[in-house]
């Protein structure tokens, strides 16, 4: 079972997520989301990096969940959940709910300095209208390791679809 969080990045943990990403996380905010172990899930970037607008704010580190992910979308299912949106009209609404989640947690985690130099940078425009791992048709999904790395720090109904067709939160320890 998984615990969303809001974990400081503490050296320990910065250790176990560089071990996962192959890599020290660059500008990580927060650790989002562990399973039940306290291994972490997810983490948060922030939404300006190196003067630049990151739109990825969650961002997966568990190397079991994108594994699993990895051979779901092998399998072509991203399209065939962009045709059941295009069909869907109440699944449509929830995504484009989906979204602006993803845009409301962006906004509601980003720090006044990176909120000033967005604004001075014009790039607030930008930020509104990305949407989920930084999304500009919000009626394409494009990633689901974006999608459920969202579904366990906010509202997603692709995550949730994933949890009903896939098992993927029984996966997690």
């Amino acid at each position: 079972m998984y615990q969303k969080t809001e974990l400081a990045p503490v050296p320990e943990l910065i250790a176990r997520i560089e071990s996962q990403i192959g890599r020290a996380p660059k500008g990580m905010q927060a650790i989002t989301a562990t399973d039940s172990r306290g291994t972490p899930l997810v983490v948060r970037m922030p939404s300006i990096s190196d003067k630049k607008p990151f739109p990825t704010l969650y961002w997966m580190t568990s190397e079991l969940l994108k594994k699993e992910i990895s051979h779901i979308e092998a399998t072509g299912v991203i399209k065939q959940l962009e045709e059941r949106l295009l069909e869907d009209s109440e699944f449509m609404q929830a995504y484009h709910a989906s979204h602006q989640d993803y845009v409301d947690q962006r906004f509601r985690y980003m720090t006044g300095e990176d909120r000033a130099f967005a604004q001075q940078a014009g790039f607030m425009a930008l930020l509104q209208k990305r949407g989920i791992g930084g999304i500009a048709n919000w009626d394409t999904v494009r990633c689901l390791h974006t999608q459920y790395a969202h579904h366990l720090c906010g509202y997603n109904v692709i995550g949730q679809w994933m949890d009903e067709e896939f098992g993927i939160m029984d996966m997690i320890p």
